[in-house]
């Protein structure tokens, strides 16, 4: 009987293991973001890191679950040292004004919104120009016109998203409305920042 026990408790432990390893806890935050359930993908993040601390400038993934879950500080925090490993990515600068203006305001965004160089999807340099207060929701559109097929669907979806984003960050809840829902429905993609478009429109509760 106490083989069959320490048997079975060595079975639990490692099961308990297995579902402690990095790649696994990279999985549970992911899943439970997709679920709508920023602060579980959070908590999944954060065992990860303190399972392996040099994970974190790569987890690009946690700033988006601490936006949600709405520890903007944190995720400002997170997208800081995120550029340090990813310094040309557009949406990184993005996300991070989006923490820095929930928590602080756009203007304080803006001060220090972070300078891009060298991102050549499309439209994330019309994206970069409009966050920086230098562009217009009209270019960012045109930009995303290009292409034909999915191509062309994923673009819109990109643009509809971060405009989406945009608006709600800067007080316009109408055209961040109607802009998600394009990117979350109309265009909708199966990729990680197509179904930050759908967890947003869950969150929100603005689901048709």
């Amino acid at each position: 009987m106490k083989k069959l026990l320490s048997l079975l408790l060595l079975g639990l432990l490692s099961s308990v293991e297995a579902q402690e390893t990095p790649n696994a806890l990279f999985k549970q935050g992911v899943d439970a973001f997709f679920d709508a359930k920023p602060k579980e993908s959070v908590a999944a993040f954060d065992k990860l890191i303190t399972l392996a601390p040099d994970s974190k400038p790569q987890l690009w993934q946690r700033g988006l679950s601490l936006y949600y879950a709405g520890d903007f500080k944190g995720g400002r925090e997170q997208f800081e040292v995120h550029q340090t490993v990813n310094g040309n990515d557009v949406e990184n600068a993005a996300w991070h004004f989006l923490c820095i203006a929930k928590g602080e305001g756009v203007e304080a965004a803006r001060k220090v919104f972070i300078p891009i160089e060298g991102d050549s999807r499309i439209p994330m340099k019309q994206v970069h120009e409009l966050f920086a207060g230098k562009g217009s929701e009209e270019a960012v559109l045109k930009a995303a016109e290009e292409g034909e097929g999915e191509r062309l669907r994923n673009h819109r979806c990109y643009a509809h998203l971060y405009l989406g984003l945009y608006f709600e960050a800067t007080g316009d809840d109408a055209k961040a409305k109607d802009h998600m829902l394009k990117a979350a429905k109309d265009f909708a993609m199966d990729h990680y920042m197509g179904k930050v478009a759908q967890v947003h429109v869950k969150i929100r509760g603005w689901e048709k």
